[in-house]
């Protein structure tokens, strides 16, 4: 398996139509994936992570390769039996113009629908990829609060500049959950300070 640093070295070599392949990370994928991710958290663009805290979530992870070289991941996680979050979605440099991360997504999508889900969302400095995606953007209230525990060790959490984004699976059943969601389901949520946009 390649690393994430050596990934942009492979794609030089390999040709413009890559043969994208998606499937859930295993124990063995944790390295290239914390150098990934924490690669753009030196950026400033991803919160970092450890290795204890991948091994805790590697089941929410997807990765995406191609001939077996390791591209690039993303998480599918749960907050609770009707939402998920995309999460941690990360694409080696070079794979950017290949499709690496819409095919990503559309397995985390094609996952959240296997699970029943109702809508999945994102919180994310590239508004227009998700937008193509088929995201919406939305204000921060719509999500349930619990989404913000992770939050809390960011350094820009009180001046927070990340856009809250929204997909709908299950129309119907999104628009009648609302009002139980929101209001009434306190216990399913932590209260938390909701970040806000400068």
């Amino acid at each position: 398996m390649i690393s994430a640093l050596r990934a942009d070295a492979f794609l030089e070599r390999a040709s413009t139509a890559l043969e994208l392949h998606t499937r859930k990370a295993t124990m063995r994928d944790i390295p290239p994936i914390l150098a990934l991710i924490n690669g753009y958290a030196t950026k400033g663009i991803m919160l970092p992570r450890t290795e204890f805290e991948m091994s805790e979530a590697i089941r929410d992870f997807t990765v995406i390769e191609s001939r077996g070289e390791f591209l690039g991941c993303g998480a599918l996680h749960f907050y609770s039996p009707t939402m998920g979050e995309i999460r941690s979605l990360a694409v080696a440099e070079a794979a950017k113009s290949h499709g690496a991360g819409r095919r990503l997504v559309e397995a985390l999508v094609a996952e959240a629908e296997i699970y029943e889900l109702d809508a999945v969302f994102a919180f994310t400095y590239v508004v227009d990829f998700f937008n193509k995606v088929g995201f919406h953007v939305v204000e921060r209230g719509v999500l349930p609060l619990k989404a913000w525990k992770d939050c809390l060790r960011c350094p820009k959490f009180h001046d927070c500049d990340e856009v809250a984004m929204l997909r709908v699976l299950q129309s119907a059943h999104w628009e009648q959950a609302q009002p139980q969601l929101w209001v009434s389901d306190t216990e399913r949520y932590i209260q938390l300070p909701t970040p806000h946009r400068s």
